[in-house]
């Protein structure tokens, strides 16, 4: 079990990437959350085995069909626990 904090850049705000991201995550098993940043990028955590996480990183360098991304950076980070995957603002 795993955490990583998920920096995503480029075109991702505007595309439903946060909702791509929160429905991909749930079916890999992840819980964390998502949320656009005021520099135009998305930030997640996601926590879960490390498999998961590698294929949700995976996933965040393409994203959904209207996304352009430039830039995927990971942080591992400490586990806070949770029951879902959820968007927030």
């Amino acid at each position: 079990m795993g955490a990583l904090s998920i920096h995503v850049t480029g075109r991702v705000q505007g595309v439903g990437f946060r909702y791509h991201a929160a429905r991909e995550a749930a079916r890999l098993g992840l819980v964390g959350w998502v949320r656009n940043e005021p520099d135009g990028s998305v930030l997640a955590h996601a926590e879960g085995p490390d498999p998961a996480l590698a294929q949700f990183v995976a996933w965040c360098g393409v994203g959904p069909a209207y996304a352009r991304v430039r830039g995927v950076t990971t942080l591992p980070v400490t586990p806070v626990g949770g029951t879902e995957f959820a968007v927030t603002y």
